[in-house]
């Protein structure tokens, strides 16, 4: 685990790595957005990696390591807070698998405190979800859908993704932006045209946009 705590921070913000990245690269994305004065800790994954299937995968498969990853984006918020800011100051990023766990973790709401988190932002990302239904279909790689059963939420969401994504599919990547604005989240979703999986200029500068207090 990485951390970047200047004196006098007025935010805070986890980043979580994608497959095979690391917390070194995902905390980069600090200078990237040219905020020097946001405290940020990036947690680093057993072997880079938070799970070692698609995000997809049937939700018994994903719970251990869901909740792994849950662990880790808990003390990176706990020592968010423990530098003085509350939990509303802190918020939640990610690209690609670090994406879906970011907002999996934001949408499950642990122990925050009063409030919730400011937000999350999920860079080629989608919720994982809670139970299986329906049958294997193609828009979701031949994967059945899920379930998203979350409490009542507040706070920002970002979620971006290409129309044909590699490994997030442009539906389960729409069904999380309402299933966060239906449980009270304030959502904006960025669909990029093409093909494509990475950090784009526009979620650089959201990102900047948020948290430049």
């Amino acid at each position: 685990m990485l951390s970047c705590m200047p004196a006098g921070a007025k935010a805070g913000l986890v980043l979580l790595h994608g497959r095979g990245g690391s917390a070194r690269d995902i905390l980069s994305l600090l200078d990237h957005a040219a905020l020097p004065q946001v405290a940020a800790i990036a947690p680093e994954a057993p072997g880079h990696s938070w799970w070692p299937t698609s995000f997809l995968a049937p939700t018994a498969q994903m719970a251990p390591f869901v909740a792994a990853g849950m662990q880790s984006v808990a003390k990176a918020v706990a020592s968010l807070r423990d530098s003085g800011l509350t939990s509303g100051q802190i918020w939640l990023a990610g690209f690609s698998q670090g994406a879906c766990l970011a907002l999996e973790c934001f949408a499950r709401q642990q122990d925050w405190g009063q409030g919730g988190l400011a937000g999350v932002f999920g860079f080629s990302g989608g919720l994982v979800g809670t139970v299986d239904h329906g049958t294997a279909s193609p828009e979701l790689m031949g994967h059945r859908d899920k379930t998203f059963a979350y409490p009542a939420l507040t706070g920002k969401v970002w979620i971006s993704v290409h129309e044909r994504d590699p490994h997030i599919p442009l539906k389960r990547a729409r069904d999380s932006a309402s299933a966060l604005k239906n449980a009270g989240a304030t959502v904006q979703m960025q669909v990029y045209p093409g093909a494509g999986h990475s950090v784009m200029h526009e979620d650089i500068a959201a990102l900047r946009s948020a948290l430049n207090l």
